[in-house]
């Protein structure tokens, strides 16, 4: 079995400039990089991102789809592997099954790649990605970074981990990681 870390996209990898599609529009969050590098010497990497912005017409799925594979490519050219992006593209309204903190995509993941949720992590910007952690018994880390800060009074959850960027938590996440390890 395969640990992961299950990552949210916007405010935590890239900073959030609201309905990113357009690559001109792409900043990483400084350190991010290294940050992925860290972990990927030890996780499976994956993205789940809610993308709204399909939903309310800001940009079309074919303009996301677009942009995420530049994503990934760009993110490949700097040695980072992510294996997969899930991607809901309804609005909050909706209900659907895929919507964060919703554990559609993470089972999907666990059954497609055998992953050990119990040793896996869901690293995020909102209080959904601390509940969508808790809700598959994974460890989650609540970042300060997006919206982090202006949402941090409306965790129900405790997070694992409370960092101010990507870069921490995958230092933090290592840390206990490797604690385990030398028991």
């Amino acid at each position: 079995m395969h640990r992961a870390i299950f990552l949210d996209r916007d405010g935590t990898i890239n900073e959030d400039v609201g309905d990113l599609y357009l690559p001109e529009k792409l900043i990483f969050i400084p350190r991010a990089i290294e940050a992925l590098r860290i972990l990927q010497k030890r996780f499976l990497l994956f993205i789940i991102t809610n993308q709204t912005g399909i939903a309310k017409n800001a940009f079309s799925e074919k303009e996301f789809l677009h942009f995420n594979g530049y994503f990934i490519q760009l993110l490949n050219r700097y040695g980072i592997d992510i294996k997969q992006v899930f991607y809901c593209p309804h609005g909050k309204e909706e209900n659907c099954i895929c919507r964060k903190p919703n554990q559609y995509f993470i089972r999907e993941i666990e059954k497609r790649y055998s992953i050990d949720l119990r040793n896996s992590y869901v690293i995020g910007d909102h209080p959904h990605d601390a509940e969508m952690a808790y809700n598959v018994g994974a460890g989650s880390v609540y970042l300060l970074t997006g919206h982090g800060r202006k949402h941090i009074q409306e965790l129900s959850l405790e997070p694992d981990f409370i960092a101010d960027d990507i870069y921490e938590a995958s230092l933090l996440i290592m840390s206990r990681i490797n604690a385990v390890t030398n028991r």
